[in-house]
């Protein structure tokens, strides 16, 4: 299979899509859910809805297929109406281990939610680069893709036949990359980062070489050569979807997977250095201290205590979890 550089990310940042809970509802009814430090997506099951976010002035109105992602913390409420009173998610779906709910006869709509697991330190990666607010609406190019997926969730979850939680991570990990896909592929304006430069097929050629073989010191005359481009348009274009130089996205990209190899502490930091193409473990030192603004050392050390709290949080998380789906 050809290297993919966008699953190179995912796989990175250990990112992990859970559906969490859902709730069905009949009548005037409305939700407002808490502001969390996880990207979050729901998916409008059956039925329509309004959605409004914190800080906005006006609604959004979600109609069945329609998904909703959100990568900041941010509260949110979702209504039957304009103007009906919100009851907290926390209020509604209190109890132990309750993840379902239904408001009034529960006839007219039905919603799932989830969140997507970050690794602690990496997932930064991620986060850093998505778009604050997606909305992906059923009629987009994907909406068969969608609402297979969804009919699948609910049916897994509904039959409980066996290996139904395996069947549906997968789908929903599914569910979350396709949810991007959608966003790559029919977003009119992506501004100039890392997502927008694995979404471009002009240089995805050179991303493919960078991300097989890093520690290959790559020069700008053989990536501009597999993307069939000169030296300078290459370079031009390049910056222009990514925000940076080829060379320096490279050395950015070694430091990522450094920072996963920091956390093997039996591992020497000169044969990190060494599997990454650096010379010697000064300069790898140097390279690494210049983009994370710490030496690898020093990383290591507050990695071992940065686990550790996270650790604690996964633990508050699962807890937290039980009492509102997301």
């Amino acid at each position: 299979m050809q290297i993919d550089p966008f699953s190179d990310v995912l796989t990175l940042t250990s990112a992990e899509a859970v559906v969490t809970g859902g709730f069905t509802a009949g009548g005037p009814w409305a939700i407002r859910f808490p502001a969390r430090e996880k990207i979050k997506f729901f998916a409008v099951v059956k039925g329509r809805c309004l959605v409004t976010l914190d800080g906005e002035p006006e609604p959004v109105l979600f109609e069945t297929g329609d998904i909703g992602l959100l990568s900041v913390p941010r509260e949110f409420v979702v209504a039957s109406d304009p103007g009906v009173k919100p009851v907290g998610a926390m209020e509604l779906f209190s109890g132990n281990g309750r993840t379902m709910a239904t408001l009034g006869d529960g006839n007219d709509f039905a919603y799932i939610g989830g969140h997507v697991l970050l690794d602690p330190v990496r997932g930064k990666l991620l986060v850093g680069i998505l778009p604050p607010w997606i909305h992906t609406r059923a009629a987009s190019p994907h909406a068969v893709v969608f609402r297979w997926l969804l009919d699948r969730l609910i049916a897994e979850r509904d039959a409980g036949e066996p290996g139904a939680r395996l069947a549906s991570a997968q789908l929903t990990q599914l569910l979350f990359i396709q949810i991007l896909r959608s966003y790559l592929d029919t977003a009119r304006i992506i501004p100039s980062g890392w997502l927008r430069a694995l979404a471009d097929h002009r240089i995805a050629p050179a991303l493919r070489l960078m991300h097989g073989d890093p520690a290959r010191s790559w020069h700008l005359e053989e990536l501009a050569r597999a993307c069939a481009m000169s030296r300078t348009s290459f370079a031009l274009h390049f910056r222009t979807v990514a925000g940076v130089a080829p060379l320096t996205y490279l050395t950015e990209w070694r430091m990522h997977l450094a920072e996963r190899a920091l956390r093997d502490e039996t591992t020497p930091v000169a044969v990190i250095a060494g599997s990454l193409g650096y010379a010697s473990e000064s300069a790898f030192s140097n390279a690494f201290k210049r983009i994370t603004g710490c030496s690898p050392t020093g990383y290591r050390t507050a990695l071992g205590a940065a686990d550790r709290m996270g650790s604690n949080s996964r633990h508050l998380d699962k807890v937290a979890d039980t009492m509102q789906t997301l």
